[in-house]
């Protein structure tokens, strides 16, 4: 009959380790996913400012058009104003 050897402690220690070493990993997967789904959101909150950015720009450049005299059609541009003024503009 063979007889069954006990494990020896390297073998125990090489196991304990390996379990620590998986679950370590299991733990980094989870946050790294969670920093991924942190980063999509961010990420659709800024696609979602630029859309309202571009709508507030053309409803901007309307209000310019109705303040000019009939029949212009153009903007004329203005040099830059200091900020704090009203005439500094951030484009």
């Amino acid at each position: 009959m063979p007889q069954l050897e006990e494990e020896s402690f390297f073998e125990k220690e090489r196991d304990k380790l390996s379990r620590e070493i998986t679950s370590g990993f299991e733990d980094l997967l989870s946050t790294t996913n969670g920093l991924n789904r942190k980063l999509e959101e961010v990420l659709g909150m800024t696609r979602e400012y630029e859309t309202v950015a571009a709508l507030w720009r053309c409803f901007n450049d309307l209000m310019k058009l109705s303040d000019l005299p009939e029949g212009n059609t153009t903007i004329e541009e203005k040099p830059p104003g200091l900020p704090g003024t009203g005439g500094h503009v951030i484009k």
